[in-house]
């Protein structure tokens, strides 16, 4: 067998056989699109402010569990060469991305009334649901197993 052509196999980091990022990842996806539309409810509610409020909230969570995901991303790119290819190195820049614009968010949602949202609020919204939308259409099924 030729050592030079092998590649070595390196497993992400898991949870009885399950990846934890797989885990993870969905849980700032479905956050970062409840932000934006929550913020659509917002401008289309003529500014009640618990669509406000549910944003900020969202956001908070889309934030935490985006900022441990993106950690154990980062080191299962670092660990295995099998995602340093392709879309692998994709994903992990449009989702740090996407990070870094919702965080932008979190402090033009924090300022009071109609201009926590509109208009800077709703374009930030929609630019970090476009970019974990492309992220989350990088990733690599969530169903994976590890052998």
């Amino acid at each position: 067998m030729d050592e030079a052509g092998a590649v070595r196999l390196v497993r992400p980091i898991a949870i009885i056989r399950h990846p934890i990022y797989s885990m993870l990842f969905p849980v700032p996806v479905v956050c970062f699109l409840g932000v934006l539309l929550t913020d659509i409810a917002y401008v289309k509610s003529d500014g009640a402010l618990i669509w406000l409020s549910f944003s900020s909230w969202l956001l908070l969570f889309g934030l935490l569990f985006g900022a441990i995901a993106a950690l154990v991303l980062l080191i299962d790119v670092i660990r295995s060469p099998g995602l340093r290819r392709g879309a692998g190195w994709a994903h992990l820049l449009f989702f740090y991305a996407a990070l870094l614009v919702e965080l932008f968010s979190v402090f033009i949602h924090e300022r009071d009334g109609w201009t926590a949202v509109v208009p800077i609020g709703l374009t930030a919204s929609i630019v970090g649901a476009v970019l974990i939308l492309i992220a989350a259409w990088l990733r690599r099924p969530a169903v994976e197993v590890v052998p």
